[in-house]
């Protein structure tokens, strides 16, 4: 045979409709054993695998789910990507990744164009607002990570109170007026981090300065630490690891002690964060954990069994304090 072989031959080859090939290969349980396992025989000699657009169309399910990102590039989401993708691949699916490059009309223009070709989706910190992910979830089988959707299953990775951590850990050195460099207008998790570090300041004597907001890329952080050179603090908490290693470029270039004259916090615990020098505070987040529960999820939902039902999974973050903080100075730099 010149050409692939197609269920058309192995229903010639074992005597059959095509229609019973079909159900012999993808519903073996609707035909009996003994045609199904001549079908069967009839494939393998003949070197037949169904195509996926076959096995989409005889299953209603094509074994893809989309996750999207924010920005393929941060590697805040390296670790959900890994997590995802091991126990997707594990039950036997394949993810397809999306950069939804920090954009809400890039973000639903992916959803439109994957929505025909995937069983779900799982939306790591998804800038659409609470309106559109619950239309969305009506399209779809769709988890979110750090970004809740009411009635919705999700993961939850607490940088917020990791935040919270951060803020005592400053004041514990002596830090009285502090700078939150924030992170975009349309982060969910931006928002949440601000109203913990609102009830944390109060708790601890401490002045909050919010700034930004910022993109996460380190290209940025030079922007952020000019600004918090000119809101007169002794310390930075940094939207994430990327930002915090620009506001320590920018700090360097203009011959700011770290941690001497200004102390820098990041979040995310991010590759690299050990290595730049100090070495970079920072709030450490379960990230490939937070994948892994977020396909779990999913999966759960793609079972015809499943009950139904949101389920939210929390998963905690803590604090790793490197060299990048210190007591605070006497004098404050500008």
């Amino acid at each position: 045979m010149t050409r692939p072989p197609t269920l058309r031959d192995v229903a010639a080859a074992s005597g059959v409709a095509i229609s019973t090939a079909s159900r012999a290969l993808t519903k073996p349980g609707r035909v009996n054993e003994r045609t199904a396992t001549r079908v069967r025989e009839a494939a393998r000699e003949l070197g037949y695998a169904p195509s996926p657009t076959g096995r989409a169309l005889s299953s209603g399910r094509t074994r893809m789910v989309a996750l999207l990102v924010p920005d393929v590039t941060n590697p805040y989401f390296f670790g959900i990507v890994r997590g995802t993708a091991a126990r997707l691949r594990a039950d036997g699916y394949v993810h397809v990744l999306v950069d939804a490059e920090e954009s809400v009309e890039a973000e639903e223009r992916a959803l439109r164009a994957l929505r025909p070709t995937v069983d779900g989706a799982v939306l790591a910190a998804s800038r659409l607002d609470d309106d559109r992910l619950t239309s969305w979830s009506h399209e779809f089988p769709m988890v979110t990570v750090n970004r809740p959707v009411p009635d919705q299953s999700g993961v939850l990775v607490d940088t917020a109170g990791g935040t919270g951590q951060a803020l005592a850990h400053l004041a514990s050195l002596g830090h009285r007026r502090v700078a939150y460099a924030g992170g975009p207008r349309a982060s969910w998790s931006d928002r949440r981090r601000r109203a913990v570090l609102r009830t944390a300041a109060k708790r601890l004597g401490v002045e909050v300065v919010g700034l930004g907001p910022f993109v996460p890329r380190r290209e940025d952080g030079a922007a952020a630490a000019d600004a918090v050179l000119h809101a007169e603090v002794t310390a930075v908490l940094a939207f994430d690891d990327l930002l915090a290693f620009g506001i320590l470029d920018r700090l360097a270039e203009r011959g700011v002690d770290v941690p001497g004259a200004m102390s820098v916090v990041g979040c995310d615990d991010v590759f690299g964060a050990d290595l730049v020098r100090p070495g970079l505070t920072t709030i450490a987040a379960p990230l490939e954990r937070a994948g892994h529960a977020a396909a779990d999820l999913l999966l759960a939902r793609l079972d015809p069994t499943h009950p139904g039902g949101s389920v939210t999974v929390e998963l905690p973050t803590h604090l790793v304090v490197r060299g990048s903080t210190g007591q605070a100075p006497l004098r404050v730099v500008r």
